[in-house]
C-alpha cells in the first residue's frame, strides 16, 4: 500500500472514530471532512471506498446498534431511546431500524433481554450488516 493510501486511510479512521464517539450528536459532513482534511465531496467518496458505505449510512447504523442494546436491556420508551441515540424523528428512527435490523423496534424488544454470552460473540452476532446477507463462514 502506498504512503498516500495509508495517510488517506488514517484520515478516514479519524473521522469514523469521531462519528463513533459522538454518534448521538448532530454531525455534518463539513465537520467530518475537516477532521479528515478533505473537501466534503472527496470525503464522502473516500469514506465509501474505504468502509463500503456512506458516512450517513454508517452513522445511522451506529445509532441503530446502540438502540438495539437499549431496547433489549432497558424498559425505556422507544421514543426516549430514539432521541437518546441521535434521531430527531420517531418515524425516521422506526423506518431506519426496520431497514437495518429487519423488524420494527417494538418487535425487536419483544425478544427480551440478551442472554449472557461472551461480549465478543454478542457484538459480532448482533451487529447489523449494511450489505444484506452475511458472508458464509469461509468468507466467500
Amino acid at each position: 500500500m502506498s504512503r498516500a493510501a495509508e495517510e488517506s486511510n488514517r484520515r478516514m479512521l479519524r473521522a469514523r472514530d469521531a462519528m463513533d464517539r459522538a454518534y448521538a450528536q448532530p454531525l455534518d459532513i463539513a465537520a467530518l471532512a475537516r477532521i479528515a482534511l478533505t473537501s466534503e465531496a472527496h470525503f464522502i467518496r473516500t469514506f465509501r471506498a474505504t468502509f463500503g458505505e456512506t458516512p450517513h449510512r454508517y452513522l445511522q447504523r451506529r445509532r441503530v446498534e446502540r438502540a438495539m442494546v437499549l431496547l433489549r436491556e432497558t424498559d425505556r420508551p422507544v421514543t426516549d431511546i430514539c432521541l437518546e441515540v441521535g434521531f430527531t424523528s420517531l418515524g425516521t428512527f422506526s423506518r431506519t431500524f426496520r431497514d437495518i435490523v429487519g423488524e420494527p423496534p417494538s418487535a425487536y424488544r419483544r425478544r427480551g433481554p440478551v442472554p449472557p454470552v461472551p461480549t465478543c460473540f454478542t457484538r459480532a452476532w448482533m451487529r447489523p450488516s449494511s450489505f444484506g446477507e452475511a458472508a458464509p463462514p469461509d468468507g466467500r
